[in-house]
């Protein structure tokens, strides 16, 4: 398998030209007046420029090429040589950026949007980006047919896709939820590679160590105040991503014996390190149901506006966020190194200490009239994404 430091060193290369890229194309947004301007579902105050999905999506191809061409030595060949899941994944990528970057010039309909990402589901089917298999806990594994692997590949690229895209509410929330979810699978990945439980030429850990240091090189323009935001484009290139590399890693895993946990673990994979915009994209699913109103109704319920409205500041509501999503993350890596009864404990000190934080600090500030502030427009597809 290729060694730490090739993996290393790709995450280096996605962040370095992630970071160098954005000084540029957020200068050419402003110029050309390529920004978001504040509004009543906005939470930002001044006008911003898009444009740091651009660099996200360049940084990826800079990556992509450097491992395809990298030394023999770093190991990194054997992922690319006779499979054609590289191309499927660098194909599948431009499907949903393009329709990302229309959707951030000029707003396309929800259904305009599904359409895209099930191409870019399709192209990731046909070019054998997608699960083998699927465990089911006290059932086994079941063996996903040819008819069967469009519709779940899919139905996976629009769920987690969407859950990026919708959790992209604060300056900062989304990469660094997703740089936080992406290293966990990354080292999930290389690790049960290590064991013998996913083959070494998966390209999972690839496209994990990728999207971290994508986010890791955007989060220096993008934390709070942001001076660039990712949009659309970024956001649902990420959500691709995260997608297709659970799919391959946790789609692809062998059980793994004397584990209990592991029988559980690749089907949950990506409901604990995605578990926050999951979670949120759920919730929003079933309020809207509720309220009859259309799935992409804008409004001023996720969980980053409720955290606001307790009083936490912007910075305090995404690092608290961040945390949720680490003690999460950390759940699914425990288990890799060693799973006892002791280790229950610090995680269970760590959920205790962060919802007391979360829900009881003593610090917290009067509500902001602004976050509590009705949503007084006309529903229309959901633009909270590409602001974070």
């Amino acid at each position: 398998m290729p060694p730490l430091g090739a993996y290393a060193l790709i995450a280096a290369v996605a962040a370095a030209v992630t970071y160098g890229l954005t000084f540029p194309v957020r200068r050419m947004a402003g110029r050309i007046g390529f920004c978001a301007e504040p509004d009543e579902r906005r939470v930002h105050q001044r006008v911003t420029p898009y444009g740091g999905g651009v660099a996200m999506f360049a940084a990826f191809l800079v990556a992509m090429l450097v491992a395809w061409m990298a030394p023999a030595s770093l190991g990194l060949r054997p992922l690319f040589q006779g499979s054609s899941e590289p191309l499927g994944l660098v194909l599948a990528a431009a499907v949903i950026f393009a329709v990302g970057l229309i959707d951030d010039v000029r707003d396309m309909s929800a259904p305009a949007k599904i359409a895209g990402q099930v191409l870019a589901a399709s192209v990731l089917v046909f070019l054998g980006v997608t699960m083998f298999q699927f465990k089911v806990p006290f059932v086994g594994v079941l063996i996903l047919s040819p008819d069967e692997l469009p519709l779940l590949t899919a139905a996976w690229v629009v769920v987690i896709t969407n859950a990026v895209n919708l959790i992209d509410g604060l300056d900062g929330l989304a990469a660094g939820i997703v740089a936080i979810a992406s290293g966990a699978l990354a080292v999930y990945g290389i690790q049960l590679v290590r064991q013998g439980n996913l083959p070494s030429d998966n390209i999972g850990p690839l496209v994990a160590v990728i999207a971290f240091g994508v986010c890791v090189g955007f989060l220096p323009h993008n934390f709070h105040p942001a001076r660039v935001f990712m949009g659309d484009a970024g956001a649902l290139f990420l959500g691709l991503l995260m997608a297709a590399a659970t799919m391959v890693i946790s789609g692809r895993t062998n059980q793994v014996s004397g584990q209990t946990f592991f029988f559980f673990a690749p089907l949950f994979l990506p409901l604990f390190i995605l578990g926050v915009p999951i979670a949120d994209m759920a919730f929003a699913f079933v309020r809207r149901t509720a309220r009859r109103q259309g799935f992409h109704t804008p409004d001023k319920e996720h969980v980053h506006h409720r955290l606001l409205r307790l009083g936490h500041g912007h910075r305090r509501t995404v690092v608290i966020l961040w945390c949720w999503s680490a003690v999460l993350s950390g759940f699914v890596l425990v288990p890799l190194f060693g799973w006892n009864a002791n280790a229950v404990v610090p995680f269970g000190v760590a959920v205790l200490g962060l919802l007391l934080y979360t829900l009881f600090h003593p610090g917290l500030r009067a509500p902001n009239p602004d976050i509590d502030a009705p949503l007084d427009v006309q529903p229309e597809p959901e633009r909270t994404a590409g602001r974070g």
